[in-house]
Parts: structure tokens; C-alpha cells; sequence
């Protein structure tokens, strides 16, 4: 980092200004991050959540599910058809 050369006071209060609102600033939005994510954490968020992805899983996993279980579908309707 480069040393700033000030040639008055008046400078340094000004960048002391702005350092001191960048600060207050970057202060807020960590309150306020800290605040979403505490909302964002209820037992409703959390089961919503969870019911969604669990959804999201078994849509995209679907086709996979039937493939497997249709074969046993089949052989168990040949056995019962058979009387085994």
C-alpha cells in the first residue's frame, strides 16, 4: 500500500470522513446479512428447504428410479401369474 502524502489538515479529516462512512457502511450490511440469514433459518425455512431439494432429487432421478423398479414389477407380475 502507498503512503498518501496530505499537505493539510483538511485532508485527513476528509479521508477520516470517508474511511469513518465506508466503515458504518460495510457495518450495516453485515447487520444486515446477519438478519436474512437469521430469518432464513426458522423450522418452516428449514423444511421448505428440505422438502424442495428432496423433490428436486426424485424429479431428476426418476427416470433412474423406474428403470430399476420396473423389472421387479414385471418378474413379480410373471411369478403371481404363474402361481410361484
Amino acid at each position: 500500500m502507498e503512503k498518501k502524502k496530505y499537505s493539510s489538515y483538511a485532508e485527513i479529516e476528509r479521508d477520516l470522513e470517508i474511511l469513518k462512512l465506508e466503515k458504518d457502511i460495510n457495518y450495516q450490511k453485515l447487520v444486515l446479512s446477519f438478519q436474512k440469514t437469521k430469518d432464513s433459518i426458522t423450522p418452516q425455512n428449514l423444511v421448505n428447504g428440505f422438502v424442495s431439494s428432496y423433490t428436486d432429487y426424485v424429479k431428476k432421478s426418476y427416470p433412474e428410479i423406474l428403470q430399476s423398479i420396473i423389472p421387479f414389477i414385471i418378474n413379480w407380475f410373471i411369478n403371481k401369474k404363474r402361481g410361484s
